[in-house]
């Protein structure tokens, strides 16, 4: 009983020290990923599609958090399976766990997008660091209980403190290291170019006197961020190249400074996620700053046969776009947002950005290369996951406050917004409380038909229970469809409604 009472502490022990130091192998390379990372890129990669929607639905922005916890907890899960087995003279069964766990993850740092022969590295020396601080804590527990007497709490605890200085030591250099690929001082230095024609400057933001309204442009740390890529790529911009092929008469490669000097123009774009549900966060406004996407396909020379675009960023991940979504709309090679250097989370050194359709089939981040080709040819990451081809973002509306379940004192406040419908533009915002008449709400400044509008209305409730509906009109002058519809394949439909309570 005693071994297996030991073998619960040193399992996850050994466990953790193995982790932290393959964490840090890997972050001495680039091209190596942590075998914690690469085998949560294997889940994304191959998890039902129905089971990613769930995921994202339950946990948002927080759904790669939710991932590396899940697999952690399993990681601790068999650690006390390995501690006791090999506690209690079962050693065949613990070097089975270790080795199978060192074989997934050596397998899954074989499929990562940058890797090679030696990117299993990492995975084998957390498998040997696990057996080898095992077999220590073992011998440490053995000669205590071999000799009667009852290994101490302060043995124990000294061991806890011994192998947790090691794994904080290996996991804080990790971060060094990763702080340093990651070219964070080289991206603060960078000087993005200036447009030939600058945007005017933002009116006066409706949110600065409407607590709970979004602000017209999103604060880039606030930006939401969705992709496949569990660890944000480093990569340098002495490395990084934007290679044009394909379909194409005159292929070429571009660096990076080959790319700021281009002509480059501002964009006041928002960009949804085509997970995004009624009411939900996963959309952002910003000012964005790249060189015109059509300018470059032009130069290449496309064949009259390719009818789409796909671009390839360096985790691996792909999208593609009909060409003629190019014609004059303003898609671009993004190298800033909102007045500083494109941030890493959101796809330094440069992404495509391309308004007016979600972000699945467009928005690579990390972008390395764009392919002229054809849909019968070849499908982005997410088209042969089951979503649709053709992605037009369709028109939404959102009420930031009040929330919904909110108890709202008796007195006049505000029931506020926004709404979408990128190309098209909104015309109309309309509210409904209850069963009330629907009410039009005033409108915020339209900056541009690719962005979304802020939206409002002044309200003196008295008490009781309502519900709050917003419905909006695109530019066009369709109303937005009523009835729900899921987001997959193609992106949620509804009228987003709420319930308060006034007190």
């Amino acid at each position: 009983m005693e071994n297996k009472r030991l073998g619960s502490v040193f399992g996850p022990l050994a466990m953790v020290a193995g982790v932290s130091i393959g964490h840090f192998v890997a972050s001495v390379n680039s091209n190596w990923q942590s075998p914690v990372i690469s085998l949560g890129n294997r889940i994304i990669d191959y998890v039902p599609p129905p089971v990613k929607k769930l995921v994202i639905n339950l946990f948002g922005l927080y759904d790669k958090v939710f991932l590396i916890g899940t697999i952690l907890a399993v990681v601790f899960g068999l650690s006390l399976v390995v501690g006791r087995a090999y506690m209690s003279g079962k050693r065949g069964v613990a070097y089975a766990i270790i080795a199978a766990m060192s074989v997934a993850a050596s397998w899954a740092a074989l499929l990562d997008a940058r890797s090679n022969l030696f990117s299993v590295v990492p995975a084998i020396i957390s498998g040997g660091t696990t057996l080898y601080v095992l077999r220590w804590l073992s011998q440490q527990g053995s000669e205590s209980v071999d000799s009667g007497v009852e290994i101490s709490r302060r043995d124990v605890l000294k061991a806890v403190g011994v192998i947790g200085a090691v794994s904080i030591a290996a996991t804080g250099a990790a971060k060094l290291f990763a702080q340093k690929a990651s070219v964070q001082i080289e991206r603060i230095k960078i000087a993005l170019p200036k447009p030939l024609k600058y945007l005017p400057n933002p009116p006066v933001d409706p949110a600065l006197t409407t607590p709970g309204l979004s602000p017209l442009f999103t604060p880039n740390e606030d930006f939401y961020r969705i992709d496949t890529s569990l660890s944000i790529p480093n990569v340098s911009t002495d490395d990084w190249q934007l290679e044009i092929v394909g379909m194409v008469d005159n292929p070429f490669t571009l660096s990076y400074q080959e790319l700021l000097a281009r002509p480059v123009f501002e964009l006041d774009g928002t960009i949804a996620c085509v997970s995004n549900e009624i009411g939900g966060d996963l959309v952002g406004n910003a000012r964005w700053l790249g060189v015109r996407l059509d300018d470059l396909i032009r130069e290449a020379g496309p064949s009259a046969d390719a009818d789409q675009v796909m671009g390839y960023s360096v985790d691996g991940f792909t999208a593609g776009f009909p060409v003629a979504t190019l014609d004059g709309g303003d898609a671009m090679i993004a190298i800033g947002m909102n007045g500083e250097t494109l941030p890493l989370a959101h796809g330094f050194p440069a992404r495509i950005i391309v308004p007016g359709i979600y972000g699945y089939v467009s928005a690579v981040k990390w972008l390395t290369r764009i392919e002229l080709t054809r849909f019968d040819i070849k499908h982005g990451y997410w088209i042969s996951r089951g979503w649709s081809e053709r992605a037009p973002v369709k028109t939404a509306s959102r009420i930031d406050t009040p929330f919904s379940g909110d108890q709202l004192p008796v007195g006049t406040r505000a029931i506020a917004g926004v709404a979408w419908a990128m190309i098209r533009g909104i015309s109309k915002v309309e509210v409904k409380i209850g069963d009330l008449p629907w009410r039009e709400a005033t409108l915020g400044p339209e900056i541009a038909k690719t962005t979304w509008r802020q939206w409002w209305i002044d309200w003196s409730p008295k008490k009781g229970n309502y519900t709050i509906t917003v419905r909006a009109t695109d530019g066009d002058g369709i109303l937005q469809p009523q009835a729900y519809v899921a987001v997959d394949p193609n992106g949620a439909e509804g009228w987003h409604a709420i319930n308060v309570n006034v007190v």
